[in-house]
């Protein structure tokens, strides 16, 4: 069965500003994001991919756009299914104020038992996007063959589900795994079982070094900004 790459859209707007995109419209890539996307088709250059497909956000699609251009013969297919999580009334707001929302503990500690307020469950959010990927894995067997490697542009809290997915980890788990903007994973499919081969690999290694202000113990909702 084919070979996965997941991206993760570049640094947006949004996750400067410290908000909590979801399906907000208009959330594009910011300066360091854009040349993020811009080094994606070097950093992919020697793998032969057969299909791009993204989220339908602004975010992700300026992302594959690079891509794209460096490699015409190739077209974006839009999934919603892979599209970031419905965060309904959490959409938008500053995650300094969400952070004090009871939900906001649940959504830590006991994710398959939160449902954003008028948006989704984090269950739904993952059964949507293995669902996808799925279906888009026997496409691309079927047009490709057993050896093909496709790409998806998705979103942190996405990406990380389908890794914990991936590996059989339950979804209560799924925030133990960071995937930083514009990084890159890739699983491989097989008959039996799937393999973790790369995870949240950006080529910088940056955000590994101690930082003035140590990150808190909490996953950042959404997937975070990255190195500052």
């Amino acid at each position: 069965m084919p070979t996965l790459i997941l991206v993760r859209h570049g640094r947006s707007t949004a996750n400067t500003a410290g908000l909590l995109a979801g399906w907000t419209p208009g959330v594009a890539l910011d300066e360091r994001g854009a040349q993020q996307a811009a080094a994606l088709p070097g950093r992919l250059a020697g793998l032969p991919i057969s299909e791009v497909v993204t989220s339908p956000l602004q975010r992700c699609q300026e992302t594959v756009q690079p891509l794209l251009d460096a490699r015409p013969e190739l077209r974006a297919h839009t999934d919603e299914r892979i599209g970031e999580a419905h965060y309904g009334d959490w959409s938008g707001r500053k995650l300094s104020e969400l952070k004090d929302e009871p939900l906001m503990e649940v959504v830590q500690a006991h994710p398959s038992a939160a449902a954003f307020p008028g948006g989704e469950s984090m269950r739904a959010m993952q059964t949507r996007a293995a669902e996808a990927v799925r279906e888009w894995n026997a496409r691309v067997e079927r047009d490709h063959g057993g050896d093909a490697v496709y790409l998806m542009c998705s979103h942190g809290d996405i990406i990380k589900s389908l890794v914990a997915d991936a590996l059989g980890l339950h979804l209560d788990l799924f925030q133990r795994i960071s995937v930083e903007p514009c990084s890159i994973t890739a699983i491989r499919y097989t008959r039996l079982r799937p393999f973790l081969v790369r995870l949240g690999d950006t080529g910088d290694f940056a955000s590994l070094a101690p930082r003035e202000e140590p990150p808190g113990g909490d996953a950042p909702v959404g997937g975070g900004a990255g190195v500052p």
